[in-house]
């Protein structure tokens, strides 16, 4: 009687048991499809190519499986769910569904491996050869553990030549995807190595790069029948199999490595098979075990101890990571309870916001959307400009520099970049993060530098001689066209490129305000979220307006440039007229002698006096009368004095091509005057116009174009506006997905709650 209770309570033990395995398979294929926040406790197989992991998976399996674990020949993790079945003689095998893994297909092994394979030709056709989605198969089997392994892509370790860059890509695709899978926590690592000499850590390197301490990692030596006859000495067998803690840092799940050994040889009827059944692939591993305990004892001329035949063998590393697995399995039970109550509240409250988003697709209220945007939108945009600490500079900003290098720099027509060293030095806040109308602010400043500071550049004999030309009524020179002509077409040449990248620069800020006025939009919940299509439409919108209005305003400040530098007007550069009449009269009055002994030419334009003050000229006859009644000089010798003067300046200026430094002195004067002239009123308009024709309509003309189009685009085409037809189906199979996940969930969390139930009336037992 007593022995029939203990049957009973045992087969009662192994089914909580295996309600628990499932349980934990249900919630590993739930975290793979949905990308929940929890995971199920899994061993994680990590080893190079060459490490045998492919026969170590095969070896706990229980039976030969071809591919999995095949290095690079398996580009997708395999998820191997493995459940002790006394009943099942042959493998029962199901493939989860890829697009729903809560169904699935029962296969055989060879349809199994059909799949593996189109998926590893499909994967090596694309540019990023390998997935992380998991292949997930369910095995029963009298000889399966009740385990769950990650069987990775085996770990590349390729030569650093370049002959090898498609390999070397190919190990770092792989080491990716490994790395990716080890940080759950919740995984154990099943570290593979195949050396002799534990200072040797090929695939630790990669392991403790994610588990530093190695707690969390189970460190197995394989291909041990090959090592031991390597080993000369007993002592090396010794540290072999205990290596000191300066040789394995850290604290290793096990406290000391595992050994294996696998047999060679396939299972099959051909020639070249070795194992005619499974049955016999499971005898020679208990054969190998025996004769590697065996050889080791014989190499330390000693029994082994307890502990260390714990560590040799797939049974006793199978065994350890049954336990292990099943512990860690009862302790998270607790812990994935409220995980799953969690996620359920989660599911719920997206299920009803999918529901609301659904009632929510008719014409009106999505037009009350939009135009509900398009308010909020502009506010933010005016925020922007007025100014703002909303947004976080440091994610949003840009330093004068960055700004260069995003909406370029100016420079000059030379090719030379402005602004030089020292201007940041110049130019207030260059080196702070701005954004929205503070930056606007900072590049007009840079542009009022840059240009203000740009001399005329150099006038050359050449240049000189080739403006004066021929006029249509007469051959004389006349250097005042002459200066004019010099003075436009250098302005014209140096200011126009300042205007297109001033222009380029301020509809680069301006266009940057979008993405800062969205981040805001979702900082506070007023984001369209889901409406891709309108929201696509608004940036355009904006961007176009940006564009359209840049080019506008940059036309008006071309019509400016172009008419100060066709025709001009005197009046415009008189700022500058004292320095220029001082420097002509210095200079004339050292030329005054040369002109009289007729020995040089003086240069002097023809009409010099013509544009002197008529003030001045009255001072000049007031001191000559002065100089005549004081000297008692005849009034007609003054006449004559001053007739030869005129005829000789007539013919240094008017008759004389020659071209003495006294008149390319004077003709420079006139353009330095021009020019600088036309800097100065250049500069002036042209920060006028940016900021009445392309900062202003942001505020007064954007808001009506905004409207007028979305208003437009409400009346003929409501529906690609909002994509609603997509958008509807999109949100259909969001909502059916998450009813899916729902009940899923649900069904999970009361599993849960009777093992958590069961497992806690067990201890209760104990405890009495």
């Amino acid at each position: 009687m007593a022995g029939q209770e203990s049957s009973g309570g045992k087969k009662m033990e192994e089914l909580e048991e295996w309600r628990l395995y499932e349980a934990y398979n249900e919630l590993h294929g739930l975290a793979q499809e949905f990308d929940t926040p929890f995971d199920a406790p899994a061993v994680l197989v990590v080893g190079h190519q060459t490490d045998g992991k492919s026969a170590l998976v095969e070896a706990l399996m229980g039976f030969q499986f071809n591919h999995v674990g095949g290095g690079t020949k398996t580009r997708r993790p395999i998820t191997l769910h493995m459940k002790y079945n006394p009943e099942c003689d042959t493998p029962l095998c199901h493939l989860l569904s890829d697009s729903d893994p809560s169904v699935s297909h029962e296969k055989s092994l060879q349809e199994i491996q059909v799949y593996i394979e189109a998926e590893n030709m499909r994967l090596e056709k694309e540019t990023c050869q390998f997935s992380a989605k998991e292949i997930i198969i369910r095995i029963e089997y009298k000889y399966c553990p009740n385990l769950t392994i990650i069987d990775t892509p085996g770990l590349v370790a390729p030569a650093p030549s370049r002959k090898n860059r498609s390999l070397q890509a190919q190990a770092r695709a792989v080491e990716s995807l490994v790395r990716t899978k080890m940080q759950h926590r919740e995984f154990i690592i099943l570290c593979l190595e195949d050396c002799n000499d534990w200072s040797n850590a090929t695939t630790r390197r990669v392991v403790m790069q994610i588990d530093p301490e190695i707690s969390r990692t189970v460190v197995v030596s394989t291909k041990l029948d090959t090592k031991i006859p390597q080993f000369a000495r007993a002592s090396d067998v010794e540290v072999f199999l205990s290596p000191p803690a300066s040789t394995l840092d850290g604290f290793m799940l096990g406290d000391s490595p595992f050994f294996t050994s696998i047999p060679s040889g396939r299972v099959g009827f051909g020639p070249e098979s070795v194992f005619r059944s499974n049955d016999e692939f499971k005898q020679a591993i208990s054969s190998r075990e025996v004769e590697d305990l065996l050889a080791l004892e014989e190499k330390l001329g000693r029994a082994l101890s307890k502990k260390e035949r714990s560590r040799i063998g797939v049974t006793s590393l199978r065994l350890f990571l049954e336990e292990l697995l099943l512990k860690r399995y009862m302790d998270s039970v607790p812990s994935i309870i409220p995980l799953l109550e969690k996620e359920y509240r989660n599911s719920t409250r997206k299920l009803s916001e999918l529901d609301q988003q659904l009632s929510s697709l008719n014409e009106a209220k999505l037009k009350e959307k939009g135009r509900t945007f398009h308010d909020l939108f502009l506010t933010k945009l005016s925020l922007l400009l007025k100014g703002t600490v909303i947004a976080p500079p440091e994610k949003f900003g840009e330093t004068l520099q960055d700004e260069r290098v995003n909406g370029g720099a100016f420079i000059g027509s030379d090719g030379l970049q402005f602004p030089h060293k020292l201007i940041p030095v110049s130019i207030y806040n260059a080196g702070m993060r701005l954004y929205g109308g503070a930056q606007y602010h900072r590049a007009m400043a840079e542009f009022r530098f840059v240009v203000g500071g740009i001399k005329c550049p150099p006038i050359t004999r050449e240049e000189i001689v080739n403006a004066c030309g021929v006029e249509d009524i007469h051959d004389g020179t006349n250097y005042s066209r002459t200066a004019c002509v010099i003075a436009v077409a250098k302005a014209r040449d140096t200011f126009e490129p300042f205007l297109h990248q001033l222009g380029c620069r301020l509809s680069y800020i301006l266009k940057r305000l979008l993405p800062i006025a969205v981040y805001l939009l979702q900082k506070e919940g007023e984001y369209l979220s889901g409406h891709d299509v309108f929201l696509r439409r608004v940036a355009d919108a904006f961007n176009n307006f940006a564009e359209s209005t840049e080019k506008s305003c940059r036309e008006k400040c071309m019509e400016d440039l172009v008419s100060t530098t066709r025709y001009v007007t005197w009046s415009l550069h008189n700022k500058n007229r004292a320095g220029l009449r001082q420097f002509l009269d210095s200079f004339g009055g050292s030329e005054q002698s040369s002109i009289i002994g007729n020995s040089t030419s003086t240069g002097f334009p023809q009409d010099l006096s013509a544009a002197s003050d008529n003030k001045q000229d009255v001072k000049s006859r007031t001191d000559v009368k002065l100089s005549h009644l004081a000297s008692g000089n005849d009034s007609n010798m003054s006449t004559q004095t001053t007739e030869t003067r005129l005829a000789d300046l007539l013919d240094s200026t008017l008759w004389n091509r020659r071209l003495a430094p006294s008149s390319e002195r004077i003709v420079y004067a006139l353009v330095q005057q021009i020019f600088h002239g036309i800097r100065e009123y250049f500069l002036a308009s042209t920060e006028l116009k940016f900021n009445c024709f392309l900062l202003m309509p942001v505020v007064d003309k954007l808001p009506a174009m905004l409207r007028e189009d979305l208003e437009s685009a409400f009346e003929d085409d409501l529906d690609n506006v909002f994509d609603i037809t997509n958008l509807r189906h999109s949100v259909v199979q969001d909502k059916r997905q998450t009813e899916i996940e729902l009940k899923r969930v649900q069904k999970l969390k009361e599993k849960f709650r009777y093992i958590h139930e069961q497992l806690n009336s067990q201890q209760a037992k104990f405890g009495q």
